[in-house]
């Protein structure tokens, strides 16, 4: 599997503020990056990717695409927003890192973030491409 979408730390947080036990939580985000790595390339056609380095690309979703994969891993609702909560607080710290988080938390108010790693999570963190 390539690199983690969601960074350690991030998980850490997320675990924190979630309702399943923080053990669980990596086998959740585990499991939705083994669903979303091989759609990448659909996902690059059909949603506004906001952020991308070699590590990671972020799209932005309807709000109910969450749902939509939560149905399809079978998650029931804590864990589905334990996993979603961790794939927003990624995107919050890329906001942070990247001098965008206004922007980014514009975005939440009508859309959701989806990361998607896509490469060696020894790789850089800086951006190959980002728009938005």
């Amino acid at each position: 599997m390539p690199g983690e979408p969601i960074e350690g730390q991030v998980l850490l947080l997320a675990a924190a503020k979630a309702s399943v036990p923080p053990e669980r939580l990596p086998t959740l985000v585990d499991q939705v990056q083994a669903t979303l790595g091989p759609a990448l390339e659909r996902y690059r056609r059909s949603y506004e990717r906001c952020y991308a380095s070699d590590e990671r690309e972020v799209f932005l979703v309807d709000s109910d695409h969450w749902a939509d994969i939560g149905a399809e891993l079978e998650f029931g609702d804590r864990e589905l927003a334990a996993v979603r909560r961790a794939h927003e607080e990624q995107f919050g710290r890329i906001g942070r890192r990247s001098d965008r988080e206004a922007e980014f938390e514009t975005a939440l108010e009508i859309r959701a973030p989806v990361c998607i790693a896509t490469g060696d999570p020894s790789g850089s963190s800086e951006p190959t491409d980002s728009t938005a």
